[in-house]
């Protein structure tokens, strides 16, 4: 608890801001559901998507800080993610969540917490890739998607080139994240312009305010972990 709340007052002032932005904007949604006699879309799953949104910023913020408390935050929003993408019957990225996320997320949990920064306890050491591990990183992210593609493909899907190689990205910068890399920093910064250029195409306000503050997020995020490693973790270890 003392972690968590050390987290929390490390928040910087423009975060705090970007915090009310996407609660007004998530709790609107909640207000026009209520209120709006054309809204087919369940309270609950309103409600749901409100505590998503609320959950995921915090814990991307806490992320970019390399905060071990992150993990609490993500274990929700992925369980009420997945609540709403099993109501939408988006079960590819259901079982996604499910089978790969939230195990992962437990994991992650435990590996970071391993490596506490000695002083910093709520944080954790941030490491860097090595040239090979790089090379490595951005290979498996190319087969990953060429791969993605073709089974989803011959199955029946019509899988657009960019979704498979954003879900490639992810997989690889969830496990850079679970093994405490920076270098997920540079993949999320890709992932996250594409869903921002997304939902502003197929406009979402809730969505496009959130992804927003992702990508703004993972850009503090690659100057704090770099920071990090250079100054508290020199052995890179």
């Amino acid at each position: 608890m003392d972690n968590l709340k050390k987290s929390f007052k490390s928040l910087k002032w423009y975060e705090i801001f970007m915090i009310i932005i996407m609660i007004v904007i998530a709790g609107y949604g909640v207000y026009n559901a209520l209120i709006s006699p054309k809204n087919t879309t369940p309270l609950w799953l309103t409600i749901i998507n409100f505590i998503s949104a609320i959950c995921g910023i915090i814990c991307v913020f806490f992320c970019a800080k390399a905060s071990i408390s992150n993990f609490a935050f993500a274990t929700v929003n992925t369980i009420v993610y997945a609540i709403y993408l099993f109501y939408e019957k988006i079960y590819g990225t259901f079982a996604l969540e499910v089978l790969f996320y939230l195990p992962v997320n437990f994991i992650s949990w435990y590996i970071w917490a391993k490596h506490r920064d000695k002083k910093l306890t709520e944080k954790t050491k941030s490491k860097k890739l090595t040239l090979k591990q790089n090379i490595i990183s951005t290979l498996s992210i190319i087969i990953g998607g060429l791969v993605y593609h073709i089974v989803l493909v011959k199955l029946g899907g019509t899988v657009a080139w960019l979704d498979a190689f954003t879900l490639s990205i992810g997989i690889v910068a969830v496990i850079l994240q679970m093994f405490r890399y920076k270098e997920q920093y540079f993949w999320w910064i890709i992932t996250d312009v594409i869903a921002v250029a997304m939902y502003i195409i197929h406009f979402d306000p809730v969505y496009l305010t959130k992804k927003s503050i992702y990508l703004i997020m993972a850009i503090i995020g690659i100057v704090n972990w770099t920071k990090l490693n250079r100054e508290r973790n020199k052995t890179n270890e």
